[in-house]
């Protein structure tokens, strides 16, 4: 499995170059990692948004760029710039889109449009990728599903696992994240959590190794799950780590970013290409991380 972002962006690089739909681009940090990415010969972007206020920015940041980006003038409408995004998908010149000036809700709607979108008929989630010291670990879904029920956490499971699999990573596994090993009745969290460990083993969910319910200690430190008795494969050494609903999700990983320092990037999976949704106040770098996560996940 990719160890670490360094691996990440080497590994997309000697692949297939593709292309990053920025969607309402007409903001700093997307710009930027769209001209890293660009110079580092990691990715071509497709620009839609205000196309003077691009220009403007591209200028600022790197006068050599200018006039090296193709640019679709949808003014200050950021429903247009979206919109925009999504045909380009269609039509084949883009790969991905990356979420720029305008908010998540208006580029979700865009992808999500019935007759014009994006739609598979799956389950969208967001996976995240978080850098620790060891290697990457990644987690489901701290930004998309608010509260998921037993279907939904399965789709989150499959959306982490096949972007595990892009990673590298052939068998994950996979820890049903909650407050408690054990399995409480009156707690639908840890239930859920064993009966999709339950419908993993017998072969319902294929291609991992899923099993919980764990708390976040006895998941990734085999002392602590040794100390509390527990025997699993994934115990101290899950990979996936999905959680009970998106307030943890959240909660964990910006955690992550801004207690543990740690490098993230994230990818919203479960549409026809991936989206990515990172914050409008994620820095250029983050952007320019995702931008690879999307491409290997593509």
């Amino acid at each position: 499995m990719i160890k670490n972002f360094e691996e990440l962006i080497e590994t997309v690089k000697a692949g297939e170059k593709k292309t990053v739909a920025i969607a309402a681009a007409q903001t700093p940090s997307a710009l930027e990692a769209a001209i890293m990415a660009k110079k580092e010969n990691l990715a071509d972007s497709v620009l839609t948004g205000d196309k003077i206020a691009i220009e403007k920015y591209i200028k600022e940041l790197d006068p050599e760029m200018e006039g090296k980006f193709e640019i679709y003038d949808t003014g200050d409408d950021l429903v247009a710039a979206a919109e925009k995004s999504v045909e380009l998908i269609h039509e084949g010149k883009a790969h991905l889109i990356l979420k720029g000036k305008c908010n998540t809700e208006t580029l979700l709607k865009a992808v999500l449009n019935k007759e014009k979108g994006l739609r598979t008929g799956n389950i969208m989630s967001d996976v995240l990728a978080i850098e620790t010291p060891d290697r990457i670990v990644l987690m489901g879904d701290g930004g998309f599903c608010p509260l998921p029920d037993l279907k939904e956490k399965v789709s989150i499971v499959k959306n982490c696992v096949k972007v595990a699999h892009s990673f590298g990573c052939e068998m994950p596994k996979v820890a049903m994240l909650t407050h408690s090993e054990s399995v409480n009745p009156k707690i639908q969290s840890t239930v859920d959590a064993a009966v999709i460990a339950k419908m993993n083993q017998r072969g319902q969910i294929k291609d991992c190794i899923i099993d919980g319910p764990f708390a976040l200690d006895n998941a990734i430190c085999k002392v602590s799950a040794e100390m509390k008795g527990i025997k699993s494969e994934v115990a101290g050494d899950a990979d996936v780590l999905v959680v009970a609903n998106i307030e943890a999700g959240n909660l964990f990983g910006k955690t992550m970013t801004y207690y543990c320092k740690f490098r993230v990037a994230h990818v919203v999976m479960g549409a026809k290409v991936p989206i990515l949704i990172a914050s409008r106040a994620d820095t250029a770098e983050i952007k320019y991380l995702t931008m690879a996560m999307g491409i290997l996940s593509a």
